[in-house]
């Protein structure tokens, strides 16, 4: 399904009793089944779980995605970011691009901060899309396909303005955003080796960190073929996912999601080549600035998005691990659900006294204004 022109902006209404019952289920039923913490600490040993579930009506929808938030400019990051299947979530359902079943939608984005370097495209997972049942091979349309299995993948897409041929190695160390009976969520610490292409030529890309993500999850949407409407989605109204490699061989996996005004995940997320790994959740982000205008989408739906961000992480005796100050300097590319991604440069400090400075990658939906 191709992305359509622009139209006028939707009257979506949200459900208050959905609010309200959300927040006691975020704040108390979660914490006590989500074992996402102890899990994060523990080698990778569920590989068979990755699974698209195209046509299951359990799993409502999964999730494929490759992330590089560190390469040189003028690319800075490159994403793969897909689903298969309707979420049934505020924050990441744009039902102007729904199949004619819902539950048959399928989507790609992949961006850089070069310029042009923008697919957004919906795809219909009947018409369109092949996914093998053991996920060794996915393919949405000619654009992009995903093969192999745990721990060596390629990701091929051949997009309108730029291709991608990337082979990547993950590691047993893997960080879970959520890890209960219903919704599981994770990402697995990697290396990508390939290529990048377009009009200019051909850039390399030799053993840069990166994360292959996967993730699956039930949701209401699982029961009608008709895109729930805004009052029956589930009110996950604010997401940001964030990616900085401290050096060649750290990186750090920042998130901050809320439902209806409750927190359902602040955490930070370290990991080293070394096979170290630490989790921590004495976490704050700051919004320090938002950009002058809102970014407006096809829909003509606003979103304010930041400008500069301050994040703060500290360990259990409350020691300061990380703290630094970033500001977003990149084209922000639409199609994260109903938000954006792009890139910042932050500059701070690690673990208490090393100065660091780069570039990371980030993921922003802001919902929380009811727009």
């Amino acid at each position: 399904m191709e992305h359509p022109t622009a139209l006028p902006q939707a009257t979506d209404r949200r459900s208050r009793i959905l609010d309200r019952l959300a927040r006691p289920i975020v704040e108390a039923v979660l914490p006590r089944i989500d074992s996402r913490v102890v899990d994060s600490t523990r080698p990778f040993r569920a590989p068979e779980m990755m699974r698209p579930h195209a046509e299951s009506r359990r799993w409502a929808w999964t999730h494929y995605g490759v992330f590089l938030p560190a390469l040189p400019g003028p690319h800075r990051y490159l994403n793969t970011m897909t689903f298969i299947g309707a979420t049934g979530a505020l924050a990441f359902d744009n039902d102007y691009l729904a199949a004619d079943d819902a539950r048959d939608t399928a989507t790609v984005l992949s961006s850089t901060a070069a310029e042009g370097h923008h697919h957004y495209r919906a795809y219909d997972t009947g018409r369109d899309c092949s996914f093998a049942d053991d996920g060794s091979r996915l393919d949405w349309g000619r654009d992009l396909s995903i093969t192999g299995a745990y721990p060596h993948f390629h990701v091929r897409g051949q997009y309108d303005d730029f291709d991608v041929s990337l082979d990547i190695r993950a590691t047993d160390q893997v960080s879970w955003f959520v890890r209960t009976p219903f919704y599981d969520h994770l990402s697995l610490f990697a290396t990508a080796t390939g290529t990048l292409t377009d009009k200019t030529g051909t850039v390399a890309i030799d053993q840069t960190l990166c994360t292959f993500e996967y993730a699956r999850c039930m949701s209401p949407q699982a029961m009608t073929a008709q895109a729930l409407p805004t009052q029956r989605k589930l009110p996950v109204d604010f997401f940001t996912y964030q990616i900085v490699n401290l050096d060649s061989s750290t990186q750090v996996l920042l998130t901050e999601v809320r439902a209806a005004g409750a927190v359902a995940c602040l955490l930070a997320h370290v990991r080293c080549l070394d096979g170290t790994t630490r989790v921590y959740d004495d976490v704050s982000m700051t919004v320090l600035s938002y950009q002058p205008e809102p970014l407006v989408d096809p829909r003509g739906r606003p979103m304010r998005v930041p400008q500069q961000l301050r994040w703060r992480v500290r360990d259990a005796a409350g020691a300061q691990i990380l703290t630094f100050d970033a500001e977003v300097d990149s084209p922000l590319r639409y199609g994260h659900g109903r938000g954006y991604v792009g890139a910042y440069t932050y500059r701070g400090t690690w673990q208490g006294h090393r100065s660091v400075t780069g570039s990371g990658y980030l993921e922003w939906i802001d919902c929380e204004s009811g727009q």
